[in-house]
């Protein structure tokens, strides 16, 4: 496995320490109990994602199914830990209408030949103004919290700085024509150092989970 992309290890690394959650006491969350899960869809659709690359065939469909699954996951997640009851039926509506647009989006107009670069610039526009939204959300909190043992806050970090950075290098990856070497081999090496930030922070988050609650239901 020396040959896989570094990223790699980091969703495996931070798969292996989400199951910790299986074992301490009090994680209620039912986000929490469903990463591991997530987690591992991810490594395997990595692992033939990268099968697939290197025996030269095209990841578009796996790719534009999966990362739409991906955003619709991680709103159901941002939908748990928000506090406001309106904001959560707001996501949760989201949640439906981003994946209907998405898979007609894939089907009939960019086709799944094509990286759907409109409903993931939406599945990213989505996420951060969410992830924005709980951070608003700790500021108006009343009291002082210890932030390195929030979970949430530590997930929420991953996914605002990652989409944040993904929504102009995916959003236009269909208008690069005849691009040189050089700027796909940045472009690689861009998204594979925002993974391993991403997979990191999560594997923080799983880390710092103590016995008691520390984020919403």
């Amino acid at each position: 496995m020396a040959f896989l992309p570094s990223y790699i290890y980091f969703i495996l690394i931070s798969f292996l320490v989400s199951l910790s959650v299986y074992y301490k006491q009090r994680v209620y969350f039912l986000y929490l109990r469903l990463f591991p899960p997530f987690l591992l869809i991810t490594l395997v659709i990595e692992l033939i994602g990268f099968y697939r690359m290197s025996s030269q065939k095209n990841n578009l469909v796996l790719y534009n199914f999966f990362t739409t699954f991906e955003f619709c996951f991680y709103l159901w997640l941002l939908s748990r830990i928000v506090e406001g009851i309106t904001i959560k039926k707001v996501i949760k509506t989201s949640i439906i209408i981003y994946a209907l647009l998405a898979i007609i989006n894939i089907l009939f107009i960019q086709k799944m030949q094509t990286f759907h670069t409109v409903t993931y610039s939406l599945g990213c526009l989505l996420i951060v103004i969410f992830c924005i939204y709980y951070f608003f959300e700790l500021f108006k909190i009343p009291k002082s919290l210890n932030l390195i043992n929030n979970p949430a806050f530590w997930i929420c970090s991953g996914l605002l700085f990652f989409y944040c950075c993904g929504f102009p290098l995916y959003g236009l990856i269909n208008s690069w024509q005849d691009i040189s070497r050089l700027v796909v081999d940045n472009f690689n090496e861009i998204v594979t150092i925002l993974n391993i930030f991403l997979y990191s922070l999560f594997t923080i988050a799983f880390l710092c989970i103590r016995t008691r609650k520390y984020t919403s239901s």
